[in-house]
């Protein structure tokens, strides 16, 4: 595997590392939302570009979540960042358990917004095809992101969404990631993770949903924690930017400086729900 500079954007001076992944649909500016009011102080980011998305949309590789796992793991190395703390979206969600799974005593926290489970996401044969003809056909693209919003959000915004899609993807590396995503198993390499691990969800997403985090997430991980965002579908970041920061920071902050899954404060399993349960969440329903 070839070594690769992830094309990236660092904010703040703070002594808490942390590294936020994109998902499926976007590129580092779906974080774009919540830069501007980050704790700068007491958090260090590092907002990355995967392959094939981006500043990096023109980069070759087999665009799979356990390369995307190295290159964060070498973006970490170069910053010289020994332990850091991981912000995943969807797919990205997915990539960093990988990294976890790769190189556990790395990682301080974890956190996935509405995260692609790491036994990844089955879909029935109608909604792969709408999702793999999804690289080539914006119109698919908008159906699923209208989809994982639970139908209630602005013509002009399912429009921009869509523009920005394909703007910042490249056509091959978008349908090369869904197999990976989508089609690989790794949860026995994170199964019973001392990890503080938290998983954010919407209520307005029936796809990546509370329901489906309880069968997944919080097996998974024994210190794992799940809140549902009320006002959010699959893209909280820009639904309810503030909520969201909210909500990951406080996570953040709560471990302070200890060893990953030193965390003995937090109950296993523990669930902070902050609204009513998501909508029906099979494993049949996706989007990343």
């Amino acid at each position: 595997m070839t070594p690769f500079l992830l094309p990236h954007t660092l904010l703040g001076e703070g002594p808490h590392k942390v590294i936020a992944v994109h998902g499926w649909f976007a590129d580092r500016s779906a974080y774009e939302p919540v830069l501007a009011d980050l704790d700068t102080a007491a958090f260090q980011y590092a907002v990355v570009d995967l392959r094939g998305y981006g500043e990096a949309k023109d980069a070759v590789g087999a665009y799979t979540t356990s390369e995307g796992a190295a290159d964060v793991l070498d973006l970490a190395d170069r910053l010289g960042w020994e332990r850091f703390s991981l912000v995943g979206h969807s797919m990205g969600g997915s990539v960093a358990q990988r990294v976890l799974a790769t190189a556990p005593h790395r990682v301080r926290r974890l956190v996935g917004v509405s995260p692609v489970p790491a036994s990844g996401l089955h879909l029935p044969p109608d909604q792969w095809e709408l999702f793999a003809s999804a690289a080539h056909d914006p119109e698919n693209r908008r159906a699923i992101i209208d989809f994982t919003t639970g139908g209630t959000r602005p013509r002009a915004w399912l429009d921009r969404m869509v523009r920005r899609s394909v703007e910042v993807s490249d056509v091959k590396a978008f349908r090369a990631w869904l197999d990976s995503w989508a089609g690989d198993d790794f949860r026995t390499e994170v199964d019973g993770s001392p990890v503080a691990a938290l998983a954010v969800t919407g209520a307005l997403d029936p796809a990546l949903s509370s329901d489906l985090m309880r069968d997944t997430w919080l097996r998974s991980y024994p210190q794992g924690e799940l809140t549902e965002l009320p006002g959010a579908g699959h893209y909280a970041m820009d639904e309810v930017p503030l909520e969201l920061i909210r909500t990951v920071e406080d996570f953040l902050r709560a471990g302070g400086d200890v060893g990953a899954g030193a965390d003995g404060e937090e109950a296993a399993g523990r669930e902070e729900a902050s609204g009513g349960h998501g909508g029906p969440g099979g494993r049949g329903d996706g989007a990343a």
